[in-house]
């Protein structure tokens, strides 16, 4: 399949990014700059793309930041500290941030003629972020079948898999996941504290395999 993969630059969509090539489908990736504090992920997104040879674009949709208001990822809110199931990290949701992700990625794989476009949700983000639930994904699913005359199909391959999966499928495919960034609060190194350095940490941790990333303070 000819496929358009939307690439954070985080580890998820490295991984299947390295998913989808070991299976022998074409892939271009979209990475998205919402106006994120954590702008950073985009510098990854493009070292890891163009390291495997993938064409990386980035789609600049900063002009939407003052309307997506009321998150931490683009406000002037704290971002928090802590677990994914504390209430207290739905502060990072950017509404309806995977919709408009998506449709963008649906517009380029109809335009290029693709056959699909794959995201990397997983079951961890389920509690949390509503647009990364088995049911949307179904929803959008079926309006990418129907948005052209050409049906597009939408993949999600990790939406069952948790965190601990997804990086045990990805050291099976040798993915740098010293490479790839996660944290929310930007900068020079991953922070370790905050809600993807401490799901991150984990993972490895359940997974039995090597962190390598360098948090700051070690």
């Amino acid at each position: 399949m000819r496929i358009v993969l939307i690439h954070s630059g985080g580890l998820d969509s490295t991984v299947l990014l390295y998913k989808l090539r070991a299976e022998g489908h074409e892939v271009r990736c979209l990475g998205v700059d919402y106006g994120q504090r954590h702008r950073r992920e985009l510098d990854a997104g493009q070292a890891i793309c163009r390291d495997v040879g993938v064409e990386y674009r980035v789609a600049d949709l900063r002009g939407l930041r003052s309307l997506l208001a009321g998150s931490a990822l683009t406000d002037s809110i704290p971002v928090p500290s802590g677990h994914y199931t504390d209430e207290t990290m739905k502060a990072t949701i950017v509404p309806n941030r995977n919709m408009i992700m998506l449709s963008v990625a649906i517009g380029w794989a109809v335009s290029l003629r693709y056959d699909a476009v794959a995201y990397a949700a997983h079951a961890g983000d389920h509690t949390i972020y509503p647009d990364c639930r088995p049911v949307f994904v179904e929803a959008v699913r079926s309006v990418a079948r129907l948005c052209d005359w050409r049906p597009i199909e939408l993949l999600a391959p990790f939406v069952g898999k948790s965190k601990a999966d997804i990086v045990r499928i990805g050291a099976e495919l040798g993915v740098p996941f010293e490479r790839t960034w996660s944290c929310y609060r930007g900068g020079e190194l991953h922070c370790g504290t905050c809600g993807t350095c401490v799901e991150r940490r984990e993972a490895f941790q359940k997974a039995g395999i090597a962190d390598r990333t360098v948090y700051r303070g070690q």
